[in-house]
């Protein structure tokens, strides 16, 4: 069950019209391609995707699942939107209760285990492995767990464990975190379980019908067997506009913080609706460096950047340390630094876009923008636009 029903709303214009899980990524990927590739990989061939919010552009996206191996007559992607029922209905109101929403969902495949993920974490990871753990602790729930900083572990939820990895101590998003054990929002949960907990936090007035908020603590309470399940690769939640900077900044390098696996590995791949892309046009005058380039022309100077498919560059425009998105434009003479550039955005010629910025002063310009010539964005400027269509695919 894959949560992608978010607002990203620390992500200001990018999710203006497009839930969180389906932003770009990585010049040809979105967002979600990573937790369904990981699927994937694992052998999972049974999977809800729950969506709410601006669905649209996700919705398309997915389509009938077929890049991720889901489009079967018996199993693979389904949609699972809110819905009004005979007695009843109303939007997602927490982690918890979208599960509880969809449990008819469930019960019809009547599984022994149930896989619960988050669409908008960049990250690779094989599920089964952690099923393999679960199984073997007969653990009621096991969370996947990565160390972060403790300077930032208030941002997560924060187990304590104890050499069995047996969770004794559960807190969300604490102001003063006792460790630096986080919770990667990954949960596999016996179904018998899962059932049992959903229907009691829905009977409890007054929850707020989440998994690290109330499910969790409830069943550390009523002694519930809960495992830790220690992760050590890559993983970044990408809900800010840093942090999705710099994830795409991880790609690049002699030696990036990870990679997307499309090489000889298949187990590794990072799998989307992206088809046969063309290579990138070099113009004469092109420069390029340290960048990943998708099905662009490129006539200015790129360095540092990641640049996805019909994204144009003309002469004389230089690109540093940035993300341009699919469709976008960067005009003739136009100088861009330390920046985020929507879908389809103009850039015109001349433009003076986030120069002298740096990762924690990023300029952000939504979708569908056009900046007239000569325009200057000062560093950590976003330029939103009212009324974006949500047309792309």
């Amino acid at each position: 069950m894959l949560l992608a029903g978010g607002q990203g709303a620390r992500l200001y214009a990018l999710t203006n019209v497009v839930a969180k899980p389906a932003v770009s990524f990585g010049a040809k990927y979105r967002i979600i391609d990573f937790t369904l590739s990981n699927c994937y990989n694992s052998g999972i061939d049974t999977v809800g995707v729950l969506t709410q919010y601006q669905p649209l552009i996700l919705n398309d996206y997915l389509g009938n699942g077929e890049p991720w191996d889901l489009d079967r007559s018996y199993g693979g992607l389904y949609t699972l939107p809110p819905y009004m029922a005979k007695v009843g209905g109303e939007w997602y109101k927490g982690t918890a209760n979208a599960i509880y929403q969809n449990l008819q969902f469930l019960q019809r495949y009547n599984p022994e285990h149930v896989l619960i993920l988050s669409g908008d974490h960049i990250y690779k990871m094989d599920y089964s492995k952690m099923l393999e753990a679960h199984i073997e602790k007969n653990a009621d729930c096991t969370i996947a767990t990565i160390d972060v900083p403790l300077e930032e572990a208030s941002r997560f939820g924060i187990l304590d464990y104890d050499k069995t990895m047996r969770i004794k101590a559960f807190d969300e998003k604490p102001a003063k975190p006792k460790s630096n054990h986080a919770s990667m929002g990954i949960y596999i949960f016996k179904f018998e379980a899962l059932e049992r907990e959903l229907l009691a936090d829905e009977a409890t007035k007054g929850s707020q019908n989440d998994f690290g908020k109330n499910i969790i603590p409830n069943m550390l309470k009523n002694g519930s067997v809960l495992q830790a399940y220690n992760f050590e690769g890559y993983w970044r939640d990408v809900g800010t506009i840093k942090s999705l900077w710099q994830s795409n900044m991880d790609l690049l390098g002699k030696s990036p913080a990870f990679t997307l696996g499309n090489g000889s590995d298949t187990g590794d791949k990072i799998y989307g609706r992206n088809g046969a892309l063309a290579p990138t046009f070099f113009g004469a005058d092109a420069k390029v460096a340290n960048s990943i380039t998708t099905c662009c022309e490129i006539y200015g100077t790129v360095v540092n950047s990641i640049l996805s498919e019909g994204v144009i560059v003309a002469k004389g425009a230089i690109v540093k340390d940035s993300i341009i998105m699919k469709g976008a434009t960067i005009g003739e003479g136009a100088k861009v630094e330390y920046s985020i550039v929507d879908e389809n955005a103009n850039i015109g010629a001349n433009c003076s876009i986030g120069i002298g910025g740096d990762s924690d002063n990023l300029v952000l310009i939504a979708r569908h923008t056009s900046l007239p010539k000569g325009s200057l964005v000062k560093p950590g400027d976003i330029i939103e636009k009212s009324g974006g269509q949500a047309n792309d695919n």
